[in-house]
């Protein structure tokens, strides 16, 4: 049975990460993978991390199953981190949530609603988006739509093409949104271009699905949620997928939750005996280790504010790298790359061709996806130049 299979390609990401590490030359240059990296280009640990993780080895005394749902402290913290301290849906008791393996499994637990609710239901995405949101969904069975999002020419949101374009979606279709620092794009909607998309919503029905993985990357914790909190303040329902991956650093801990945010309470203990039950069917029981510790520190006053403090110096480094990168390709070429400034998140498109991404790699070993997308935090003080002068050389 098993000899008839095939052998399938590796991820584009993680395959071209693959031949990056196998480039022997040492002014290599890796700006693929979405992982944060240090000035050292090592992920680095949060100070917050270490001091919940040896707290939580000291104090833990059992190996036993997580509860179902997931650490309480970890689900509380993250309902308040996304949705706001002050929010009226918290408030009325109209939100649950299931702590999931890191925002993929957020992401597959709300599949399994979405398809669970309306078989086969349609999804509409964004052009571009993550590549591994339609396998992902579509697992489950979801059908796709996309909408226009990303204009290369201009570097930023197509918001006339988005909006003509989800004028098709309906009630019972779901509108998936990045809720900050795009993906691959970097490219974000604005405060008032949440609102027409929250009046399409109560207009047409559709239900928006939002996927918030880099919240505090941007602007800010509130500021980089403040278009989701809209949506949620305006609509009936809406589906939240939520990560510490990246705002804590928690990649490898897989610390996700998938939020639903329902009409009234009755429907909110309904969404999450669903989430449990789609879980149970997945996955099982959630891991314990990276939402214990995220639990911790969104529950812990001292331990919060020095993942804040080290979260705003994060978002600063990033933005710091966007201006420092636009001054030297400034320096080297005429073209104009101010767009990278206004940007958000890790990622942004450099506007480069498929085959001038493969000079990068095979000339200077500069390895970006086809697409010219880079992980921004992979630039440092010791590549940036090399980065602007092998750029140049094949504009």
């Amino acid at each position: 049975m098993l000899d008839k299979l095939e052998q399938l390609p590796a991820d584009p990401i993680l395959g071209l990460a693959a031949v990056c590490r196998a480039d022997p030359n040492p002014q290599k240059v890796d700006l693929t993978v979405g992982i944060y990296m240090d000035e050292q280009g090592v992920c680095p640990v949060f100070d917050a991390v270490q001091h919940a993780q040896r707290a939580l080895v000291a104090e833990e005394t059992s190996k036993a199953y997580m509860p179902p749902a997931g650490d309480e402290a970890f689900n509380q913290g993250i309902q308040r981190l996304v949705l706001g301290s002050d929010s009226p849906a918290l408030r009325d008791g109209r939100v649950s949530s299931v702590q999931t393996p890191g925002g993929c499994g957020a992401l597959r637990i709300g599949a399994e609603i979405i398809n669970a609710a309306t078989t086969g239901a349609r999804v509409w995405v964004s052009d571009p988006t993550w590549p591994v949101h339609i396998p992902l969904l579509g697992s489950v069975g979801l059908k796709f739509e996309t909408y226009r999002y990303y204009e290369p020419a201009g570097h930023g949101v197509d918001f006339d093409g988005m909006v003509a374009d989800l004028k098709a979606a309906a009630a019972g279709d779901v509108v998936l949104l990045h809720g900050c620092c795009h993906n691959p794009c970097g490219a974000d909607l604005s405060l008032q271009q949440w609102g027409v998309i929250a009046d399409m919503a109560e207009r047409q029905g559709f239900t928006p699905f939002i996927d918030i993985a880099y919240q505090g990357l941007g602007d800010g914790l509130d500021q980089d949620a403040a278009g989701l909190r809209l949506l949620v303040s305006r609509l009936p329902e809406v589906i939240i997928a939520a990560s510490c991956s990246k705002n804590m650093g928690l990649y490898r801990e897989r610390a996700g939750a998938a939020i639903f945010v329902c009409r009234d309470g009755e429907n909110a203990r309904a969404l999450v005996s669903q989430g449990l039950v789609a879980a149970r069917r997945v996955y099982s029981m959630p891991p314990a280790h990276g939402a214990l510790l995220a639990g911790r520190i969104l529950s812990d006053e001292v331990l919060g504010e020095l993942w804040r403090i080290e979260l705003v110096a994060m978002c600063e480094r990033i933005n710091g790298l966007r201006n420092a990168l636009v001054q030297k390709l400034n320096t080297v070429g005429d073209r104009d790359f101010s767009f990278i400034q206004r940007e958000k998140g890790m990622f942004s498109f450099l506007g480069l061709s498929a085959e001038q991404t493969r000079r990068l790699r095979e000339e200077y070993s500069v390895y970006m996806l086809d697409s010219s997308r880079i992980n921004v935090a992979g630039v440092n003080a010791s590549n940036i130049d090399y980065l602007a002068e092998a750029v140049a050389g094949v504009l």
